[in-house]
């Protein structure tokens, strides 16, 4: 059973998730076991040498994280993450795809896949939520 009704409340949720929104992302789709996120990549988003910041790449992952696991259980907090820079983007826009592995009583496991708008693969993400 998810927390939020439908889309448009879990983005009012979200709101309130300021680094996140602060720096373009946001939620583009929320079912029982997904939620896609994304940002449009600006300058504020590169690093010193003109790449994208890898603060940037997982603040995303970690925001689609965030939106999968309190739609499963409101409130969860991040135990444990993990990330793998796979490629450099090349597109214009990051995509972050989460998945859910496992749901159980205490906490839950997700996988969050991050490409570009070329379908680069980026980075590859996991997490375990704490429910509270």
């Amino acid at each position: 059973m998810s927390t939020f009704k439908n889309l448009d409340e879990a983005k009012e949720f979200f709101m309130k998730e300021r680094f996140a929104t602060a720096n373009g992302m946001q939620i583009d789709d929320l079912t029982d076991t997904t939620a896609t996120c994304s940002v449009v990549l600006q300058d504020t988003h590169k690093n010193a040498v003109g790449g994208i910041m890898g603060g940037a790449i997982f603040t995303l992952a970690d925001f689609a994280f965030a939106v999968l696991v309190n739609n499963l259980h409101n409130p969860t907090v991040a135990q444990q993450v993990s990330i793998n820079f796979l490629s450099i983007p090349k597109g214009k826009r990051l995509i972050a795809t989460a998945h859910i592995k496992k749901d159980g009583r205490s906490t839950s496991v997700v996988n969050v896949d991050v490409t570009d708008d070329t379908g680069k693969d980026i980075a590859q993400f996991t997490g375990t939520g704490f429910k509270l």
